[in-house]
């Protein structure tokens, strides 16, 4: 009787300690799970100060330069082609350009419909051009036309998260604005540069001046084209 009891709490003290290893093995997992999906929507650093309950993250920083870009004609393709091979048109094109911004070290902010805003420091005008010939290349193997209109300025911003279920980690500040504006008055297939980010990169990089345009909320102001 003695040894028949003894086999049977080793069977339920066995099986429960199995059970608490499956446990904790699959409480691991979800939590890698959890880990990686915080850091496809969060910078890294964000993301460990919101795990440590940091919920008010305001960050200025003085100098950085922005980028916008977008695929020239979308609105029009939208029309004519089925929602799940315009996904997966976006969804190729845009791994590249996060394939680029990771071998940089830039953060990509987010994605708007086909628009794509990544900021960091003067190296995002050797990111626009290997995005212009990341899109050419694309057009080479799959027989498309698509061009690409980039907008980059510079200056001080402010960077924060928004939200206290559904984060978005965002930007603000008048480079930001200024971005958008160059990428929507620029010219399919170039990169239109404010003069903030030309004074920045003028010793490093080739620019073509484009001269006063219209600018919303700014008047005119002098714009560049970066030469690849």
């Amino acid at each position: 009787n003695i040894m028949g009891v003894a086999c049977i709490l080793y069977a339920v003290m066995f099986y429960f300690q199995s059970q608490k290893e499956r446990t904790l093995l699959e409480l691991g997992l979800e939590q890698a799970r959890s880990e990686k999906l915080l850091l496809n929507i969060l910078p890294k650093s964000i993301a460990n100060r919101l795990k440590d309950n940091d919920m008010r993250i305001a960050d200025s920083h003085e100098e950085v330069t922005i980028l916008f870009a977008d695929i020239v004609g979308f609105t029009k393709m939208t029309a004519s082609m089925p929602p799940a091979e315009l996904v997966d048109l976006l969804s190729q094109i845009f791994s590249r350009f996060d394939a680029l911004a990771d071998q940089h070290g830039l953060e990509k902010i987010k994605t708007i419909g086909d628009g794509y805003m990544v900021v960091g420091g003067a190296v995002i005008a050797q990111l626009a051009v290997e995005m212009q010939q990341a899109l050419a290349a694309f057009n080479a193997q799959t027989g498309k036309t698509l061009e690409l209109r980039i907008g980059i300025s510079s200056g001080s911003v402010v960077a924060g998260v928004i939200g206290t279920s559904k984060f978005a980690y965002d930007i603000w500040g008048d480079p930001v604005n200024m971005a958008s504006r160059m990428e929507k008055t620029g010219l399919p297939g170039t990169i239109q540069v404010s003069d903030s980010t030309y004074q920045l990169l003028k010793a490093k990089h080739k620019f073509k001046a484009r001269g006063l345009i219209e600018v919303k909320g700014k008047g005119e102001v002098n714009t560049y084209f970066l030469k690849a």
